[in-house]
């Protein structure tokens, strides 16, 4: 089954358990670095000292990562405008960008007001 969510390296190896239960943690971690540089996933750090990783899709449209503090949960949003922005700030400074990314850290406004939030309960 594909997966379109962003994932960690332990749900990784659950997902490999489903179809092969002798797939070690260890070849998913040394798999991982390999599928990076090959361009099959990409990483995406909230901090934290956790990594997620989500599949590429081989869309190019630069995207926003939106982070809920309270549950980990991320939003990609499409951001078009972050290649030019990007070139423009490094140009300004004589720059050439090599690599770029935004990413907003956010508190979930339904958890604040009532105390309970639909996504939080959807990630467990």
């Amino acid at each position: 089954m594909a997966r379109t969510e962003h994932f960690t390296a332990e749900d990784l190896l659950d997902f490999a358990r489903e179809i092969d239960d002798t797939v070690s943690r260890a070849t998913v971690y040394r798999t991982l670095p390999i599928m990076i540089k090959c361009a099959l996933v990409r990483q995406v750090d909230i901090g934290k000292d956790l990594k997620f990783y989500l599949p590429n899709t081989g869309n190019n449209t630069q995207v926003a990562q939106v982070i809920c503090l309270d549950c980990d949960r991320i939003f990609e949003v499409n951001a078009p405008f972050l290649e030019w922005y990007g070139n423009s700030i490094a140009s300004k400074l004589g720059l050439t960008p090599v690599s770029q990314r935004l990413q907003v850290s956010a508190r979930c406004e339904a958890l604040r007001k009532s105390g309970a939030c639909e996504r939080r309960a959807l990630k467990k």
